[in-house]
């Protein structure tokens, strides 16, 4: 079991969309949530697009999300761990968050043991088959150079930009909610493959915005963590299972 609690998973905030009103809405609820976990949580894993835009100049930052950026921070001055992944919408995140709240940042999946289960983590964009034309992009997006032109915009012109093409990107990414097979799922097909190198108990993702939960056969377990748009869902590990809850009655999460 675990020394002192759980660990809990979440991912694909989005915040800044649809619009103002609606994301302070859903950062307050989000805050809520966190607040509610405080007696128990041992680790916290965010598994990226906590933004749906967020880009870190030398010295401004997006304005806004002052609510979960305090939250973060508190529970990171408590001693918590913050693990804190890149997603697709948020690639362009350096060292404010790292620097300022304390989160440990990741750019990769990573592995760790926990309660003696072995788990792969990571946000999940660009893994498996397909998705071509976003693999490419990602690479001119994860380019020191394309960072540093970029950097040199005003940013009310250069979020402005990235706002636009943050929007595009979630056309662009073909990601549905609803379950397309398992001949068709990518982060499903990468959880085979990588089960016939390595075993691991349980891998976790995001980015595909469906809570998922599928049986990979071997012992193993596909957790897709959903989102906090439409199915305010998360993972929780008690030290001996890993359960994807909900907020919002009814959710239906894929098992087949």
């Amino acid at each position: 079991m675990l020394s002192k609690g759980k660990i809990y998973f979440l991912s694909d905030f989005h915040l800044g969309i649809p619009n103002e009103k609606a994301s302070k809405e859903r950062e307050m609820k989000i805050v809520e949530w966190l607040d509610s976990i405080l007696p128990d949580v041992e680790e916290l894993f965010i598994l990226g697009d906590v933004f749906d835009f967020w880009f870190e100049y030398k010295t401004v930052v997006p304005r806004g999300y002052v609510r979960i950026l305090g939250k973060l921070a508190e529970i990171a001055d408590a001693g918590i761990p913050i693990h804190y992944f890149t997603g697709n919408h948020d690639m362009w995140t350096f060292d404010y968050l790292t620097k300022e709240i304390g989160v440990k940042l990741y750019r990769e999946p990573i592995t760790r043991e926990i309660g003696g289960k072995k788990f792969y983590i990571g946000h999940g964009d660009g893994l498996g088959p397909g998705d071509q034309g976003y693999k490419f992009i990602k690479k001119v997006f994860a380019n020191k150079i394309c960072q540093w032109l970029f950097a040199r915009l005003h940013p009310n012109f250069g979020i402005g930009l990235a706002n636009y093409w943050s929007r595009r990107s979630r056309g662009a990414t073909g990601i549905e909610e609803k379950y397309l097979g398992d001949d068709k799922e990518w982060l499903y097909i990468y959880c085979k493959d990588m089960l016939k190198k390595e075993h691991f108990d349980y891998f976790v993702f995001g980015h595909r915005h469906l809570p998922i939960n599928k049986n990979l056969g071997q012992g193993s377990t596909y957790i897709n963590l959903g989102d906090w748009i439409s199915f305010y869902t998360y993972a929780v590990f008690d030290g001996e299972k890993l359960e994807l809850n909900s907020l919002k009655e009814n959710t239906e999460i894929v098992t087949v």
